[in-house]
């Protein structure tokens, strides 16, 4: 009987890992990386199997209860990444594992997962009196590989009509069809490129070339055609027979980019991003996997897609801070691809028209990473004129409408002019807060300490935990009828905008109406052929949105983002309002946007209307080098949080105590243990949160003097939940 080393997903020790017998009736099944079930402390968990070998204790193994997967998508490459991100992000291996393979998907839904294939035209007998069946037919023989509700919906029938052509034998569960062959792709249909596009590709072509890994950023105004140096570096990775991954920040992107990469690649390009189905993730790593797919397009988690011979990885709008996993284990997507290169000894391209600061800090001359400049839009198209509007100015003039008046002008003109505008507002619902005036009572949510945000069906919201209930009529706290709500929401900004222009077309898009599969591309593609004139949304429409019909951005509040209590703020104001300016002018017409802001002389606000990261780069990293903050320091958040805040309290202390004393902390230079205080937002979900904060010039020396802590801790702490987050954003 073999004995096999596993590795649970649990919050046990680092790199702890415990022996099961693997039974008679699983051999052959159970294979170095397969996914298991194990019984756990009286329960079942999911584990991985390392290896099999005898341990020193045979008494009381238990054994394997079954294998969840039988072709793991786990490889070597892949589990020395995982014992990278234990020790870079201080989790257990079992979680690195979980992580990096996603959710399981059993047999049945895999074997369901399959696609649909036609039988040749001339075997359809006795077809004549069923039009339904000829048609769902014919669409399968155009594009195999649709699964049975994506064929039936595609041919306008229903589930049933597909039923009864499986039954008749004149349809298969089959593999997709080959990738198009990389040398019959039509390389002469190609955009012509700019002098400073060429030199990316050919420094690009050569880091390729090269068995060193290498690193470099990407910077391009927006519209300088950086999606074409991506598209250029992957059609050279894949003539030298490797395989490349594509990031994108957002799902709201991924259908324009699925859109650009698969009529340069056709089906060479596989998708994985969350709103796919259990089995539509399966098959598309299962090609991945087989060297089928050779183009890797998807959201944060495609970082780990099992590659067998990666070359090149691509991150888009790398400063976003959607790269960074929120849950155990806390990556971020940007130093995982740079190791996972790293280990197949291939290039990391990172592209954005504002860098995050510690990115272009690295990419200086000395640094880590090389420098790759597009300065110009491609068509010599001019960047937008960017005017800013003092809110403050419009209130002591009388206007108190969310829209200033030069706003309102502009929106006219560009509907007497038939072209289409964007409103943005990061900040969903109808108002932000409701109070009394009476008594300054707050409408606050009963499990989260946050207020509850008003929307437009009269109903006031949690954003945290869902809680809702009906606005009051009255002071539940002194009885006053004098309540009122403040704030803008984009569902506000909607309701103005019909006040101004009625039956003026728009369409809104926020978490609120994006929320079922598929909507982002529903809207969008509303909005880019449909009679809708203005688009109102959140930082979803802030990026990478390419619509020539767009002549006018105008940003509703441009503080929101500034004033937060985040040492980042005014570097996610810059790169905001930069990022929103740049769906401007994208077409024939020169674009305009128009900034509403009470701080109309900050910084961050001057170099965006002058689209020049150069100088708020200079100045931003000034502010952190005087407050020690990154890149001129590294960060670790731990977070304690728990139903009573005693306890909550007790444990944040009893970790500041050892960081302090037992640890040294003191031995260290530079090292501070801030904290233990109420988090950002105090309590979620009814649960208290407080954290500690350390700060060290080394990454290695703060590490590892919170891994001693943790080590210690074990599970000291039964009603407290701990939570590392190494570099957090």
């Amino acid at each position: 009987m073999a004995y096999a080393e596993v590795a649970v997903s649990l919050p046990v020790g680092l790199e702890q890992t415990f022996h099961y017998r693997v039974p008679e009736s699983l051999t052959g099944e159970a294979v170095q990386y397969s996914r298991v079930e194990v019984p756990f402390s009286g329960r079942t968990v999911q584990g991985f199997i390392l290896g099999f070998s005898t341990p020193p204790q045979l008494k009381h193994l238990k054994e394997i209860k079954r294998v969840l997967e039988k072709e793991p998508f786990l490889n070597h490459h892949l589990y020395e990444l995982a014992q990278w991100m234990v020790q870079r992000y201080l989790c257990s291996l079992g979680d690195a594992l979980q992580c990096i393979a996603g959710s399981p998907v059993g047999q049945q839904k895999a074997e369901r997962s399959r696609g649909l294939v036609a039988a040749e035209e001339g075997s359809w007998v006795g077809l004549a009196r069923a039009p339904k069946q000829k048609q769902a037919l014919e669409v399968a023989l155009a594009r195999p590989g649709l699964r049975k509700s994506q064929l039936a919906k595609t041919a306008g029938v229903s589930v049933a009509v597909i039923e009864a052509l499986l039954a008749k034998g004149l349809l298969r569960e089959g593999q997709r069809p080959e990738p198009v062959a990389w040398e019959r792709l039509d390389r002469e249909s190609w955009p012509e490129l700019t002098a400073e596009q060429s030199l990316a590709v050919h420094e690009l072509t050569e880091a390729l070339q090269n068995p060193v890994p290498s690193a470099w950023l990407l910077h391009g105004v927006t519209g300088s055609g950086k999606t074409e140096v991506y598209l250029r570096a992957i059609a050279e990775t894949l003539s030298m027979g490797r395989q490349a991954i594509v990031l994108v920040p957002e799902i709201s992107l991924t259908p324009q980019m699925v859109e650009r990469f698969q009529s340069r690649f056709g089906s060479a390009v596989a998708v994985l991003h969350s709103a796919l189905s259990q089995g539509e993730k399966y098959a598309e790593k299962a090609r991945i996997r087989n060297g089928q797919a050779t183009v890797v397009l998807g959201a944060r988690s495609a970082v780990f897609a099992p590659v067998a011979n990666l070359g090149l990885i691509i991150i888009d709008e790398e400063h976003e801070s959607s790269y960074k996993q929120e849950e155990t284990p806390k990556y971020h997507t940007r130093e995982v691809a740079l190791q996972r290169v790293a280990l197949a000894k291939g290039v990391v391209l990172l592209g954005s028209a504002t860098p995050a600061l510690e990115s272009y800090c690295r990419a200086r001359p000395g640094g880590p990473y090389r420098l790759l400049t597009l300065s110009r839009r491609v068509d010599r198209k001019t960047l937008p004129q960017v005017q800013i509007i003092d809110l403050k100015k419009e209130m002591a003039e009388g206007n108190f409408s969310i829209f200033s008046r030069p706003l309102v002008r502009a929106l006219a003109r560009r509907l007497e002019r038939n072209e289409k505008s964007i409103l943005f507002l990061n900040r969903r619902g109808f108002a932000t807060f409701v109070v009394c005036r009476h008594c300054g009572q707050v409408m606050r949510c009963p499990h989260c300490e946050i207020s509850l945000t008003l929307h437009s069906n009269g109903r006031l919201r949690c954003h945290y935990c869902g809680f809702g209930v009906r606005s009051p009529g009255v002071c539940p706290a002194c009885g006053s009828k004098t309540i009122r709500s403040f704030g803008v929401g984009t569902q506000r900004v909607e309701e103005e905008l019909q006040k101004l222009f009625p039956g003026c077309e728009s369409i809104r898009m926020d978490a609120d109406t994006t929320s079922r599969k598929g909507s982002h591309k529903k809207l969008l593609d509303q909005f880019r052929q449909g009679g809708a004139k203005v688009l109102i949304g959140t930082q979803m429409i802030a990026k990478g949105l390419d619509i020539p019909q767009v002549t006018l951005v105008g940003v509703v509040s441009a503080d929101l983002s500034l004033h937060m209590p985040d040492f980042r703020s005014a570097e996610r104001t810059f790169q905001l309002l930069t990022q929103v300016a740049g769906r401007a002018g994208r077409g024939e017409i020169a674009g305009e946007v128009m900034i509403q802001t009470y701080d109309p002389e900050h910084y961050s606000i001057t170099t965006a209307q002058n689209h020049d990261f150069l100088t708020f780069y200079a100045k931003e990293m000034t502010v952190r080098q005087a407050l020690r903050y990154p890149p001129y320091s590294h960060l670790i958040r731990i977070l304690f949080t728990g139903l009573n805040e005693a306890d909550v309290i007790g444990a944040g202390q009893w970790w500041r105590d050892r960081l302090v004393n037992e640890n040294g902390a003191a031995n260290y230079q530079g090292i501070e243990i801030l904290g233990p205080a109420p988090a950002g937002i105090p309590k979620i979900k009814d649960r208290y949160r407080w954290q500690l904060m350390i700060k060290g010039s080394v990454s290695k020396e703060i590490r590892q003097i919170t891994r001693s802590v943790l080590e210690q801790a074990g599970i000291r702490f039964k009603q407290v939940s701990v939570s590392i987050d190494v570099d957090p954003v």
